[in-house]
């Protein structure tokens, strides 16, 4: 089993910068891809950022130019810098990473971190 938690969230202005960052822990797994995803009131959930295990990386058209997703390989953890906030960024940001352990394949999700743009 894999567990995922992520912090870093929090009440910024518009124009301003918070960095999300997601620490992944279990036993015998493996990371294939990690990504970052947000979901806000009365919306679905919608990809932010992707970062494969080769490093590769995959943003949504509104994180183009502002975030920028970084894994650390050795410490199986994730970050989302995000700046040039805007008020419409306000949402609850997931951690996500699929893999695999010695029991599987596993599509893990963290507990989710609030991010609050003031206008």
């Amino acid at each position: 089993q894999v567990q995922l938690v992520e912090s870093g969230g929090g009440l910024v202005q518009a124009g301003g910068s918070l960095r999300l960052s997601c620490v992944a822990s279990g036993t015998m797994f493996t990371i294939n891809a990690m990504g970052w995803y947000r979901q806000a009131p009365g919306t679905q959930r919608e990809l932010v950022a992707v970062i494969s295990s080769g490093g590769s990386t995959n943003y949504a058209d509104f994180a183009k130019g502002r975030f920028s997703i970084s894994r650390d390989y050795t410490k199986d953890t994730v970050d989302l810098q995000m700046n040039s906030l805007k008020p419409e960024d306000t949402a609850i940001y997931y951690c996500n990473a699929v893999g695999n352990t010695g029991w599987g394949a596993y599509d893990e999700w963290g507990q989710g971190t609030q991010v609050t743009v003031s206008s």
